[in-house]
């Protein structure tokens, strides 16, 4: 963190000099002491401060100048620095204007010119009024700040790109921060387009996609080359494990990644189940982890890229991008997981991001502390959810469609759920619709007694399942009739190889309808869905890409 700043503004540029001389000479030490020319140039520097996030501890500013008087600065300024200690300077003439800004702007202190010597006019009256403000000061974050409203569906898709990603942020809540409202007007009118992200080299982002996001913020966004031993497509425990093992074998390794690195896993709140982890680890924790792991091998970690389709051109398997870049590869490891399954009741799409949300507990656990939420869904990512929610919620509901949580729940959680206070189960129960102004606040249940509605809910968490992310693939290999990959054993029908196999061996266990294209992890059919099952078959996949590079 720099110096807390003193600004000077005086459109005589003898004055200014003086000014900033003396308090160059009292202050240089402690303080960065900026100065303008004019109330307008004044205002513009303090906005830019505002938007690097730094500290202004003193205004000092003549009450003379043309176009904009010091008191009328002074006016737009505390908007932005509220807590800013304000000095005016005066004419003797002035002593009535001095007078009433005590009133209009909260003026701390009015001093006649001239002041000589400093050392009795200027200098007790600024020591006096920084040592108030110092008292009353508290260090800003220096990272990222994301400036929004929570009824804004943007502002969460940002804030739960950078929370998983692991890039450290602060939220800004503009219906609350009257000094960012005031600055984030000026790069949003009407605050029609949000959130405003600024950042601490003074960049400021409006609304930004995703990948203008993810480059700001250093992450790799493009590939380094054109060319690569295997491709990694999607970054869940699976994609992951192949990218960590692929690049700590020698191979030229990119994982390409739709979102953030950690998949549907990369969700969980805590996953207690994974061998390694009594106390258990987050999805975002272990994702990080891989991810750091698999770069320190030497392998590519790209994101948020979309691939839209996989083609076959031998003796290569080309990815391509949505953008329309291409990228070559010996071989392709498809690990592209699983897409959530949308909710279909009216209101749900209207409120998504604003008050209901595809998993992402993680990223809104804290802002339910005391409020009701709902958890809807009876899966294990339903359960979790849950379990991090009723550490904040003063109740948490999971609704689920079936009599219980057992056909699709681990009992670890169940176990769990049932031991906590201030969770409910309702079974044979579902969302018949939801309503809010501007964001959730009532939800309509349709359950065997038919249909009631429950008012003050400040937040739905949906967990109902999801259907494989194979799309890219599509017209490339098989499927079956769900979408999921099919690979070795499942592609024999009577002895026979798949159509269009050219070569004389039967397809390796992980191994696509496609030489060289293999499938891992959720996407491919009859995967046990676990996070251990989809790391192994990662890892595993590997060792059958060096068979298959054997022979190409």
């Amino acid at each position: 963190m720099g110096k807390p700043i003193i600004l000077s503004i005086d459109d005589d540029p003898e004055v200014l000099g003086a000014v900033v001389r003396d308090l160059r000479q009292r202050f240089k030490g402690a303080y960065r002491i900026v100065k303008a020319s004019s109330g307008a140039e004044a205002l513009e520097v303090t906005r830019q401060l505002k938007a690097r996030n730094d500290v202004l501890a003193l205004f000092v500013a003549d009450e003379r100048m043309p176009g904009m008087s010091g008191t009328e600065f002074l006016a737009e300024a505390r908007k932005l620095y509220p807590d800013a200690r304000k000095v005016l300077l005066t004419a003797y003439a002035d002593t009535s204007a001095a007078i009433s800004g005590i009133n209009e702007v909260g003026l701390d202190h009015y001093l006649m010119k001239p002041w000589d010597p400093p050392e009795d006019n200027l200098y007790p009256v600024l020591d006096d009024l920084l040592d108030d403000w110092t008292a009353s000061y508290r260090p800003p974050f220096e990272g990222i700040r994301v400036a929004g409203t929570p009824w804004s569906p943007h502002s969460y898709a940002v804030r739960d790109f950078l929370s998983r990603t692991q890039i450290p942020y602060q939220w800004i809540d503009l219906e609350r921060d009257d000094a960012m409202r005031a600055l984030a007007l000026e790069a949003s009118p009407d605050l029609a387009r949000l959130p405003v992200v600024y950042f601490p080299d003074g960049t400021t982002l409006v609304e930004p996609a995703l990948r203008e996001l993810a480059s700001q913020c250093g992450l790799k966004t493009q590939a380094a080359e054109r060319f690569y031993d295997v491709l990694v497509l999607g970054g869940g425990p699976s994609g992951l494990a192949g990218a960590v093992y692929g690049a700590s074998e020698g191979l030229r390794t990119a994982l390409i990644e739709t979102d953030a690195p950690g998949g549907q896993a990369g969700t969980s709140s805590q996953i207690e189940n994974y061998l390694g982890f009594p106390s258990g680890v987050s999805g975002a924790d272990l994702a990080r982890r891989a991810s750091t792991q698999a770069q320190r091998f030497g392998a590519e970690i790209v994101c948020p890229r979309q691939v839209v389709r996989v083609r076959r051109q031998d003796p290569y398997r080309i990815v391509e991008l949505e953008d329309g870049t291409e990228l070559s590869a010996c071989a392709v490891l498809v690990a592209t997981g699983m897409q959530v399954r949308r909710l279909e009741a009216p209101g749900i799409q209207e409120f998504t991001g604003a008050g209901v949300y595809y998993g992402a507990a993680l990223t809104e656990a804290a802002s339910c502390r005391d409020r009701h939420v709902m958890v809807i869904g009876g899966a294990n990512s339903a359960g979790q959810a849950a379990m991090l929610l009723c550490r904040y919620a003063a109740k948490v509901s999971v609704v689920v469609r079936g009599p219980d949580l057992k056909a699709s729940m681990s009992q670890y959680l169940i176990t769990r759920i049932d031991d906590a206070p201030n969770v409910e189960v309702l079974t044979h129960t579902q969302v018949a619709s939801v309503a809010g102004d501007r964001r959730l606040s009532s939800v309509t249940l349709a359950g065997p007694d038919g249909q009631r509605t429950v008012d003050d809910v400040f937040a739905m968490f949906i967990f109902i399942g999801s259907a494989p992310r194979s799309d890219a693939v599509a017209d490339l290999v098989e499927r079956d009739e769900k979408g999921f990959v099919l690979t070795g054993p499942d592609l024999l029908r009577a002895g026979r190889r798949p159509k269009g196999w050219t070569l004389d061996r039967d397809p390796y266990l992980l191994e696509t309808s496609v030489p060289g294209v293999f499938a891992v992890g959720d996407i491919r059919g009859g995967s046990m869905k676990r996070v251990a099952s989809a790391v192994g078959e990662g890892s595993a996949a590997i060792s059958m890409v060096h068979r298959y590079l054997e022979t190409v």
